[in-house]
């Protein structure tokens, strides 16, 4: 098994996915942001001065799912054709924390995993950005490709 992103010499570049299968694509990939009881309180109220923060924080990560080629150099642009961000609260008995899934979807010739990953990522940045004033500690961790499925190396799914 070898890097796809360099060539025999080397040099880094873009795969050519030009011969490939036109499939439906899915990838799966989630995350969390831990934070202070109060922090996830204000959230939960939503009464927080910045406003829905779980609203926002979804729309971002929509958003994030379709610029993923102009932030990772090598990734192609794709036309996707869903984006599900899910966000769920801790129960009481948890760690304060914010859990992100987001699902994504195309039909094409690569794979989503990218923009999956970086939807997570930047919709738990949009939760640090919006709360940072009342809580600087927050940490976003766990963040993985849970699924993926379409294309040539078929379905794969995390053991974990």
């Amino acid at each position: 098994m070898s890097l796809t992103h360099f060539n025999p010499q080397g040099e880094a570049h873009m795969v050519n996915v030009g011969e490939k299968a036109i499939t439906i694509r899915r990838a799966i990939a989630s995350g969390k942001i831990t934070m202070q009881a109060d922090t996830l309180a204000l959230i939960q109220q939503g009464n927080h001065q910045k406003g829905d923060v779980l609203g926002i924080a979804r729309i971002a990560g929509i958003m994030a799912s379709k610029r993923t080629a102009d932030l990772i150099p090598l990734c192609h642009p794709l036309a996707l054709t869903h984006v599900d961000v899910q966000l769920e609260l801790a129960a009481a008995e948890q760690e304060p924390a914010v859990f992100c899934r987001v699902t994504v979807e195309t039909k094409g010739q690569t794979g989503v995993e990218m923009e999956a990953l970086t939807a997570v990522q930047v919709t738990l940045l949009t939760i640090y950005d919006m709360c940072k004033a009342v809580d600087r500690g927050m940490c976003m961790t766990e963040i993985r490709l849970v699924h993926k499925s379409g294309g040539k190396s078929g379905t794969w799914t995390t053991n974990t």
